[in-house]
């Protein structure tokens, strides 16, 4: 119907009839990249702060547990003075935290406080009973802090506007008993020290524009709002809310252990969407069953996180318009001067149109400049696809390189507070005078003294680390008695031995004077050995810790010392490892974190560096396990040295009572 028309024009109709579409669909898919990337933006933050907010939680429980502790065994307290006790509970109040809302003292006789900076009791009777369940000859081993909730009822609080929580806040009560050294010289539980604090304060605005911390919500294990951006929420069930059956799924995949992102809507209405992070963590109440975990939430509206898209959705609005005008002055000069060399170019693209989509461009058309391009286009196809490949190479290392220093920070940011708080909380007591006497002072500074040489032991691995991984750190070699450097390691962690009440077994030598040769940095021998027992210890409760030494040889009929080599094998009874995490243990920053072993604490350097240290000495360290429950092994070999003829038929002992 339409008969032939010009090149030129039929190239410029076509690029203006698909660069419009083109660049919408292009501005479609732009605008829905930049809102997934946000939304993943906001799920890895959300995340994060949900984990943040669960760590802070944690932490300030435990601070305020440390803080009533330390404040039951003052004096003015156990004298029962009503002066006396308030004087001191006015003074410690000043120094708690702005979450703590009063403390009082309660004579648990009259059953009345005797002190108390709370406008109403609050101590509970629970506490004393369970107090009574956990006497022995000793009370002051089982000091332990009764933890309970207060949860408001937002139906009684409707009712009754005279309620000692107008604000809708969940309330922590912490009480520590008070033993009172009675006539007969026994010590009697007289009095309670309770504390009252709110679950959570943040520094700052929490739901902020453009902000993805997001607002904390709190959820225990029966699904009852404990924390919420709305008052009037707290106290109430998931399932009064409008997103009942999500809030009940993110509340199981939460006690499964994920850490994870969800979309929801509005507690109280479905119109508004929200993001949400989710983690969970211990449950501090004692009042709980055992095991019993809170959910926490970062909730932030869609908006919210969506707030840097209008900028972009301008600025693409404004590109579009550029390129389409930009686009019409091109097409203009493009259907010139393309339409000369069309004619050449069309025997070639019949013959690229018989070849597949990964034949190279053609490098033979008459004109120069476009051969010259053809080849160049050739070359950086090949380059691009090299570099494709080393980028992606990059791109998993560098996640992998990002979730190891993650979880380290976590990690070390807890075992770093943890002694700190220790320290900071026995010098402001010994500095502020809450002391009674010197016998007193030298404890909570001995409490110190011990908490910062824990802190010096973490630091000192982080710079072993670094020195390792920076190349600088170096070993003398030089014969060592292995039988010495053992015994030295033994008797550091005797004592902690003992007090646990583990059996330790020594193997593999007939007397305490035997020697055994090895060649070995003894600084770094020592150190190997000691991060070894130090796991043993840590991980044993219950049962017994074997260590035994022997000699292997690399050829059975070998007598040449340079064959042979000193075996050490640290075996204990404690929480065991799973086959399939050997290797994990051995490397930087990683631990391997859960339920069984987040108690014991650590930074995941300890082996990584004896790894280190061995292979510098020519030596090896590797651990065994049957499973968990059942123990592990730790083995170490060094190179034998040279031994005199008199010490020449050393053996070992015989190894079968290990």
């Amino acid at each position: 119907m339409f008969g032939p028309t010009s090149f030129r024009r039929i190239l410029l109709s076509r690029i203006l009839l698909l660069s419009v579409p083109v660049l919408a669909i292009g501005q479609y898919v732009t605008y829905r990249k930049a809102r997934s990337s946000l939304l993943e933006t906001a799920r890895q933050n959300l995340t994060e702060s949900a984990v943040r907010k669960s760590n802070s939680i944690y932490e300030s429980v435990n601070a305020l547990k440390v803080s009533v502790s330390a404040a039951s065994e003052a004096a003015a307290i156990k004298s029962g003075s009503p002066s006396e006790a308030q004087a001191f509970l006015d003074r410690f109040v000043k120094s708690l935290p702005p979450t703590v809302r009063c403390v009082e003292v309660a004579d648990l006789q009259a059953e009345r406080p005797i002190a108390s900076t709370c406008d109403r009791p609050i101590f509970e009777a629970s506490a004393s009973d369970y107090w009574a369940s956990r006497v022995t000859a000793s009370p002051f081993h089982n000091n332990a802090i009764y933890v309970s909730a207060r949860v408001p009822d937002p139906i009684a609080a409707d009712i009754d506007d005279e309620t000692d929580n107008p604000r809708g806040e969940t309330y922590l009560n912490f009480s520590a008993p008070v033993y009172v050294r009675a006539d007969d010289g026994t010590d009697a539980l007289r009095y309670a020290l309770t504390l009252r604090s709110i679950l959570y304060q943040p520094n700052e605005p929490e739901n902020r524009p453009g902000s993805l911390t997001g607002s904390t919500v709190a959820i225990d294990s029966n699904g009852i709002f404990l924390e919420h951006p709305i008052p009037s929420q707290v106290g109430l069930s998931v399932d009064a809310t409008a997103n009942s059956q999500r809030l009940r799924d993110l509340i199981g995949s939460a006690l499964a252990g994920n850490q994870n992102f969800l979309h929801l809507f509005a507690f109280e209405s479905d119109t508004v969407e929200l993001l949400a992070g989710y983690t969970a963590m211990p449950s501090p109440l004692t009042t709980g069953k055992e095991g019993d975990r809170w959910v926490i939430l970062a909730v932030t509206d869609l908006d919210d996180a969506l707030a840097g898209l209008e900028p972009i959705r301008q600025v693409m609005f404004n590109l579009v318009l550029g390129l389409l005008a930009a686009n019409l002055i091109a097409t203009l000069y493009l259907a010139r001067d393309l339409a000369r060399p069309v004619e050449q170019l069309g025997e070639y693209a019949r013959n690229v149109e018989c070849n597949t989509a990964s034949e190279p461009i053609p490098e033979s058309f008459f004109i120069h400049e476009f051969n010259q391009l053809a080849t160049a286009l050739n070359r950086t196809i090949e380059r691009l696809k090299s570099w494709a490949q080393e980028l992606e190479a990059a791109w998993k290392e560098a996640k992998t390189a990002n979730q190891l220093k993650s979880e380290f920070l976590t990690t070390i940011s807890h075992e770093l507070r943890t002694p700190l708080n220790g320290i900071i909380g026995s010098v402001r007591l010994v500095r502020d005078g809450f002391c009674d006497n010197k016998d007193e002072e030298r404890d909570f500074l001995q409490r110190a003294d011990d908490a910062a040489v824990h802190l010096l032991g973490i630091i000192n691995d982080i710079l072993d680390i670094s020195k390792i991984e920076a190349g600088t750190l170096t070993v003398a070699v030089e014969t060592v008695d292995l039988h010495e450097i053992l015994q030295e390691a033994i008797d550091l962690y005797a004592a902690a031995i003992r007090e646990k009440g583990l059996e330790l077994n020594l193997c593999g030598r007939s007397d305490d004077e035997r020697s055994l040769w090895v060649r070995a940095d003894a600084g770094k021998l020592k150190q190997v050995c000691l991060n070894a027992l130090s796991n043993a210890v840590k991980f044993t409760d219950t049962g017994k810790i074997s260590i035994s030494t022997r000699i292997e040889l690399d050829e059975p009929e070998s007598e040449n010392a340079v064959d042979r080599r000193a075996v050490v094998e640290i075996s204990d009874t404690g929480i065991g490892v799973e086959p399939a995490d050997f290797d994990k243990l051995f490397e930087p920053f990683v631990t391997i974190d859960g339920s069984r072993t987040r108690r014991f604490g650590g930074t995941g350097l300890g082996l990584a560096i004896s790894r280190n240290l061995m292979e510098m000495m020519r030596g090896s360290i590797s651990l065994y396990s049957e499973g968990v429950g059942r123990g592990a092994t730790v083995t170490l070999t060094i190179p034998l040295a040279q031994r005199a003829p008199s010490s020449s038929t050393a053996d070992v002992g015989d190894r079968a009572n290990c």
